[in-house]
């Protein structure tokens, strides 16, 4: 027994120094929000200065006046927390030949003497504000399926949603439910749209250093299919598709209530047989795969369907979907509908990596947008509906302008008269 006591000793002074050891780690979570963008300030760019010109007058107007009232607001404050440098370190080389903000202007409450006036100009100035102040903000080129791009300023409490209504007001592009923003990451040959709920900031800050990912502004009609056509993820077992893609809207409506009306989404009652890839080789095996609300679970050999044999594959908290591009040349996929479950902080090739391959298209549509369903719930469905609105109202909207200014088209079904109607001809003498 003392032998005991002795060894519980020794052990509770072991844990006790391993503790006071991880103390001072403790406070490097208040530095990762610098850490990480230090690499990723501007998204699709070679250097900082290159993101600052691409951005349009106001936008760049704009950024300046955020980061001037966040400086004024860090100096008034009288705070001594020493200024976390922005992500500006990528890209030292241009903010070191820039002389030093000057702080004591700002602690006496006296304005600077002349505003910037050139866009030269300008970019300087955002260049030390930036030096000098705590900011998550990314300059983003998105592209376009027409080859051309857009520059945005974005900060890190705009969702996607708000972002996509920033496209829409710089391309005049219809406010279709379908659009979205997708990440492409060319050595995985993969990609994912994101989900208008999410904060754009965060996913882009994971990516490395020298990344060639790169955001795109497409149209994807399966979007929200799961809202559109959701008979064919709620009566998927019925054989006949003929009948599933004849059912009219009501019913489809009916579909949408009983499955998303509630506090919790029902998940479609998806399994079948999907090929798993084996980690580290090209090899592809077939196994049994059940879609719950949690996760995907499989059926190990010599068990049953029944819920007491299923293993779990994976859950859905830590991990994303993506979509991927000819894997059967790749990895020697069964077919090319396949898709891949990872991290989001996984920018390369990993055992943690999980990839399954469809008989399909068909069936991929199936997984893709039931995993989906079922990672998001709820959330994806109030998505959905604020797509609807908005898309209704730019439709009302183009209606009023098409009706002239009492917004009443029939009153004028050609073309409005003239504002000046000419005085009738003299009478005839």
């Amino acid at each position: 027994m003392d032998d005991i006591d002795a060894m519980f000793s020794h052990l509770l002074g072991e844990m006790d120094h391993l503790s006071q050891s991880l103390l001072p780690a403790g406070d490097a979570p208040e530095m990762v929000p610098a850490s990480q963008t230090e690499s990723t300030f501007s998204i699709g760019f070679t250097d900082l200065n290159e993101s600052l010109n691409e951005l349009e007058d106001h936008d760049l107007d704009a950024l300046v006046a955020d980061l001037g009232s966040k400086s004024t607001k860090q100096t008034s404050g009288g705070t001594d927390n020493q200024i976390v440098e922005s992500a500006m370190t990528q890209e030292s080389e241009p903010a070191a030949a820039l002389p030093p903000p000057s702080n004591t202007a700002e602690s006496s409450g006296v304005p600077q003497m002349s505003k910037p006036q050139t866009k030269a100009e300008k970019i300087k100035l955002a260049l030390e504000k930036l030096k000098e102040a705590k900011v998550r903000k990314l300059i983003v080129k998105v592209l376009m399926s027409d080859g051309s791009s857009k520059t945005l300023m974005v900060d890190e409490r705009q969702t996607v949603r708000e972002v996509l209504d920033k496209l829409f007001e710089k391309t005049h592009c219809d406010r279709s439910i379908d659009w979205s923003l997708c990440e492409t990451n060319p050595e995985l040959q993969i990609e994912r749209a994101f989900e208008d709920h999410e904060y754009l900031v965060e996913p882009l800050s994971v990516w490395t250093r020298h990344s060639e990912n790169k955001i795109y502004f497409v149209s994807r009609p399966q979007k929200y299919v799961m809202f559109t056509d959701p008979q064919l993820f709620y009566m998927w077992k019925k054989k006949a598709r003929a009948s599933l893609s004849g059912i009219n809207e009501q019913a489809k409506q009916l579909l949408v209530k009983e499955n998303f009306g509630g506090s919790t989404v029902i998940v479609p009652d998806l399994e079948g047989t999907l090929f798993l890839k084996e980690d580290g080789k090209k090899v592809w095996k077939p196994r049994y795969f059940v879609l719950r609300a949690s996760g995907i679970y499989y059926v190990p050999k010599g068990k049953t369907k029944s819920s007491s044999d299923l293993a779990c594959f994976v859950r859905f908290e830590k991990v994303n979907i993506y979509s991927t591009n000819n894997y059967k040349q790749k990895y020697r996929a069964p077919t090319n509908f396949c898709f891949m479950l990872k991290h989001p902080c996984i920018q390369k090739e990993s055992h943690y990596i999980k990839f399954l391959c469809c008989e399909d298209e068909h069936k991929l549509l199936l997984w893709v947008n039931s995993i989906r369903t079922a990672k998001y719930g709820t959330v994806l469905y109030k998505n959905y509906q604020d797509a609807m609105r908005a898309s209704s109202l730019q439709t009302l909207h183009s209606a009023a302008l098409k009706g002239g200014p009492n917004g009443h088209g029939e009153d004028y079904p050609h073309e409005p008269p003239p504002d000046f109607i000419p005085p009738p001809p003299p009478p005839r003498v």
